[in-house]
């Protein structure tokens, strides 16, 4: 049985960043993945904002890292090889009682020391978004709003965290937590390990994964999020990221301008039953109806797909109330869970794993810094953002790297190659890696190309290449008569 100082579970933005602080450590540390892949649950659907703290409730864990990590993000992204933009943010209103929430916003966000925000009339909002439905009454300006690509940010943590020594567990659903000699025997259907101790970052399931060895504390209840993504020829409709404050009780719209130029509408509030990944009606009959009320002249022709993420919903069974906070437990020794942890999720990622870390260590007694430690992560090749000169010259060096695979996004055939070669195994393992299939065709050109490049790649018959994951197979009907 292999032996680790840590097991981090779950492979999320949480559990690839904690794994990663946790090496800052002279710490030999264990990821454990119950798919093929990080970056397969909550984490790969999102608005990708990082937010700066001014709507979180004052004096609490979430609103202490949130300003600070807001403030410390570029400098993250830098160090990770992640595209990361200081949008800016304008919450609207459209009557006195949004009026109202956005002045104690306001309050709360100088409280936890948000800095540059700017109560707005709706004139001067107008004219910033002149695209935004008349009658704005009020606007809330935060400067330092961002966006940023989470699968780049989840997958750059993770492969950090390998290259600084973390050993990878995947394809390995959890079972069982026992208590043994002082540490943890974590039982999975690959195989079981031991742990001195354990932190348990397994989102949706946080609950479920805690509850092998402790009594109940949290419960999760998932929340369904649906969202719309406009083409590029919407991506400059809005040039901040705009937060619609709801007259009524209830969520606005949120408008995200992505990084490739793209524009996000969401997220809408639905229960999580169904299947999870699957968008509702209702939900995106509401943003629709949103867009047409904030947004008149958006054109919503332009949508190019939909999608759902999920949300985890905290509840503290003990006290019998919703939990607004983040949620750490430490029910045992040795055993820590991050249960519930939802927006600003993303924003807190790093941060959250740079505040348990150390104390985990020092647990161990080994809370000194490990030397080896290096945190820097080189982003992957991307010829289009190279110039002219430098892609004929990369092209040169490998041919692959002038091959078009992706005409909508202009990726390569060398960096589909590059993303399989780093732990991609499923064709939507490549999208998130690459950009693949995100564009207007959404994947009719280059998915068989893509899949074809993965079967020589990876040794398979392309009939046994999956989607995302077990039970999603592209292709039917290929062996043994199967239908």
């Amino acid at each position: 049985m292999e032996r680790y100082d840590v097991a981090v579970l779950g492979g999320g933005l949480l559990g690839c960043f904690m794994a990663r602080e946790l090496r800052r450590h002279p710490l030999k540390v264990a990821l454990v993945e119950a798919r093929e892949d990080v970056c397969t649950g909550i984490s790969r659907a999102n608005t990708a904002i990082v937010y700066t703290g001014c709507d979180t409730k004052p004096g609490t864990l979430k609103t202490r890292l949130c300003v600070a990590a807001c403030k410390g993000f570029g400098d993250l992204c830098r160090e990770l090889g992640v595209p990361f933009a200081r949008r800016g943010s304008l919450m609207v209103s459209y009557g006195p009682n949004a009026d109202q929430t956005l002045q104690r916003k306001m309050i709360q966000g100088l409280e936890n020391g948000v800095e540059g925000l700017k109560l707005m009339s709706g004139r001067a909002a107008l004219e910033w978004e002149p695209g935004l439905a008349p009658g704005v009454s009020s606007a809330l300006y935060a400067p330092d709003t961002g966006v940023t690509d989470p699968w780049a940010l989840c997958y750059a943590a993770w492969e950090n965290a390998l290259a600084n020594g973390v050993t990878p567990w995947l394809n390995a659903p959890v079972t069982d937590l026992l208590p043994e000699h002082g540490g943890w025997r974590v039982v999975t259907l690959r195989g079981e390990l031991w742990a001195a101790a354990v932190v348990n970052c397994c989102g949706l399931h946080a609950d479920q994964v805690q509850e092998l060895a402790a009594p109940p504390t949290v419960r999760i209840t998932p929340e369904k999020a649906d969202y719309l993504i406009l083409d590029q020829g919407a991506g400059h409709y809005v040039n901040h990221v705009i937060f619609h404050e709801p007259e009524e009780k209830g969520k606005g719209l949120t408008m995200v301008p992505t990084l490739d130029g793209k524009l996000l509408l969401g997220p809408s509030e639905q229960p999580g039953v169904g299947p999870l990944s699957a968008t509702t009606r209702a939900g995106l009959d509401r943003l629709r109806q949103l867009a047409a009320q904030v947004a008149p002249e958006l054109d919503l022709e332009l949508t190019i797909r939909s999608f759902a993420g999920v949300r985890p919903k905290p509840y503290n069974v003990v006290r019998a109330q919703s939990i607004h906070d983040f949620t750490v437990t430490n029910p045992a020794r040795g055993l820590w869970s991050l249960i519930g942890i939802k927006t600003p999720g993303l924003t807190c990622a790093q941060a959250l794993g740079a505040w348990l870390a150390p104390q985990v260590a020092d647990q161990l007694g080994k809370g000194e810094p490990d030397p080896t430690f290096r945190p820097e992560q080189k982003a992957p090749v991307r010829p289009r953002e190279l110039t002219r000169e430098a892609r004929a010259a990369l092209a040169a060096r490998d041919p692959a790297y002038g091959r078009i695979l992706c005409r909508c996004g202009g990726i390569t055939e060398g960096e589909v190659r590059d993303a399989i070669r780093r732990g991609a195994v499923t064709l939507d393992g490549v999208k998130r890696r690459t950009g693949t299939g995100l564009g207007r065709c959404q994947g009719a050109f280059c998915g068989d190309r893509i899949m074809a490049l993965m079967a020589r790649m990876l040794g398979v018959p392309p009939e046994d290449l999956q989607k995302d994951g077990p039970g999603s197979r592209l292709l039917t009907g290929g062996r043994h008569g199967e239908g």
